[in-house]
């Protein structure tokens, strides 16, 4: 019997192995015929995913043939609507259609919050004609700064970005209605609190939750996914918390008519309780659905998401879930019990961590040091991140570098094996580059004051001053920290990849054991700026 998946990329890859390990024929459909999982499927078609008429004509055309149709599936894609067109006029398990647009279009999403009195943030709709100064007074009137700005229909935290005041609106409002594929943004208040994914399988009444795990996000304006922890910890959140936050995304699943298949949901614990960010109704992305909480689990979560699609009982999730209380917070008080609530714990930690690089062109990529830490279990760079390509510091979730996975039956283990990993990983840059040397001037947009980042942060023009002199040729730089920067408010700091100043000289010392005579004005004000990569740069522009 086969099965179409929608999406031939790495995300969509569990989801292909899932269902030839359970004996499926697997076709995959995507626009791209580079697509890396493409060589996993046993057929492959060309068709663009937003297309959802030629791929309902695919799919007739299987449904029709020897061995049938046993499901249309996707997971950590934006096209879990197409798999629910499809499967409606087909008669294939799904969630309903308008569902499936409900959880797809954010505006659409938050009026049905709204409508239900689930908690989530007040919004106004925008499209590309207004971007103008009359609707920055109309967003003024309704909410304050810091608001949150993004595309109706994109994931990955493509043109999506905080906004901190009037200047910076329209630029933000101009980027994401053009990150959207029908030209609607999405105007929001921001929401503080810690932020958590929570994948969920709906079947049958149930709600399952499947991963709880809190989410790392830094770099203001932009909401750049660090890593996840899986679960959520003892110091991340209270058992209160936990129902809660599980008890309103079910509530806002069910505002929204998710009743069979995946759903996952990006969640806030502010000063007010829950509030829902979005739900999408698909596998999350992010290699938390596939990679991260399989791990943790030891449950095939695609295999039993799929298992759900084809219309079979997902025996393992049923035999492994435990119940959980509805605990609604008091917002949510008169809402009665949406589903059964339950959950698959987890057994082990799993860590995911992004590594990140500054602006530039890619030289060559190495490991500093081997590494060959048995809590490791993948490091998964982004396939477009090679020699010869350009690399930016993250806008979106999509611009990373790569992931790196650690597992352990400790937490402290499986985090500081990741984070260790990550910062072992390094990215030698292209010398004398335009992009490189702008960002070492600390050039910046209006419209993103403070961004990028810089490693270890700006040095006063006194400390600079400080910084006079040479580094010899070929000496240890280890040796040659300036006072300055030995103080205690510097001592501590880590940068985007985990490395402190002594951290980034000892490596500089490894990759860079024969180096020029350094300025030393030049050389350590880079390197507080763009870390590792700033300092070797630096030297590499200087050898002849």
């Amino acid at each position: 019997m086969n099965i179409l998946i929608l999406g031939a990329g790495l995300m969509q890859r569990p989801a292909i192995l899932s269902a030839k390990k359970m004996g499926y024929t697997v076709h995959v459909v995507d626009a791209d015929s580079d697509a890396v999982a493409i060589p996993c499927a046993d057929i492959f078609k060309k068709i663009d995913l937003k297309d959802k008429d030629s791929i309902l004509k695919y799919a007739d055309f299987l449904k029709k043939s020897e061995g049938g149709l046993a499901a249309v599936f996707t997971a950590g894609t934006d096209f879990s609507s197409s798999v629910s067109y499809v499967c409606g006029k087909l008669g294939l398990n799904s969630h309903s259609f308008e569902a499936a647009v409900n959880a797809s279009v954010k505006t659409q999403m938050r009026e049905c919050f709204e409508k239900q009195g689930i908690p989530s943030p007040k919004f106004l709709k925008a499209s590309k004609g207004d971007v103008n100064e009359l609707f920055v007074e109309k967003v003024c009137g309704k909410l304050s700064f810091p608001i949150v700005v993004k595309p109706v229909d994109n994931m990955g935290a493509r043109g999506c970005r905080m906004v901190r005041s009037k200047k910076e609106f329209l630029p933000a409002l101009k980027i994401a209605t053009e990150c959207s594929r029908t030209g609607f943004a999405i105007v929001e208040e921001f929401m503080d609190g810690a932020e958590f994914s929570i994948d969920a399988l709906v079947y049958k009444g149930t709600f399952t939750v499947t991963g709880f795990a809190i989410r790392h996000i830094k770099y203001e304006p932009y909401f750049i996914e660090v890593g996840h922890t899986m679960p959520a910890g003892e110091k991340d959140i209270t058992q209160k918390m936990h129902d809660e936050l599980i008890s309103v995304f079910a509530l806002g699943a069910k505002s929204l008519g998710l009743s069979c298949g995946a759903a996952k949901a990006d969640i806030k614990y502010t000063k007010n309780g829950p509030m829902i960010g979005e739900i999408a109704g698909r596998l999350s992305g992010g290699y938390m659905s596939g990679w991260t909480y399989p791990y943790a689990s030891d449950l095939n979560l695609t295999e039993q998401a799929l298992q759900i699609a084809c219309n079979k009982e997902p025996v393992d999730l049923v035999s492994l879930r435990k119940h959980v209380e509805y605990v609604p917070p008091e917002s949510c008080k008169s809402h009665s019990k949406p589903y059964e609530l339950y959950e698959v714990p987890c057994k082990r930690t799993s860590a995911e961590r992004a590594w990140l690089s500054i602006p530039g062109t890619v030289k060559y990529i190495e490991n500093i040091t081997e590494y060959t830490d048995k809590a490791i279990f993948d490091i998964l760079p982004r396939s477009v991140v090679k020699i010869g390509s350009d690399v930016e510091f993250p806008r979106n979730n999509v611009e990373k570098c790569g992931n790196i996975i650690a597992v352990s039956n400790q937490r402290d283990v499986a985090t500081s094996a990741a984070e260790d990993a990550v910062s072992n990983i390094f990215i030698t840059l292209e010398p004398n580059n335009k992009k490189t040397d702008d960002y070492l001037k600390y050039s910046e947009a209006e419209y993103e004051a403070a961004f990028p980042p810089s490693a270890f942060g700006k040095l006063s023009a006194e400390e600079i001053d400080q910084l006079s002199g040479t580094i010899p040729a070929n000496s240890k730089v280890s040796d040659e920290i300036p006072e300055v920067l030995k103080k205690s408010k510097y001592k501590n700091l880590c940068d985007w990849n985990y490395n402190t100043i002594e951290k980034t000289t000892l490596k500089f010392d490894i990759l860079r054991a024969k180096h020029p005579k350094l300025d030393a004005k030049k050389f350590w004000t880079a390197l507080m700026r763009g870390g590792i990569q700033a300092a070797v740069y630096i030297c590499d522009s200087e050898t002849k």
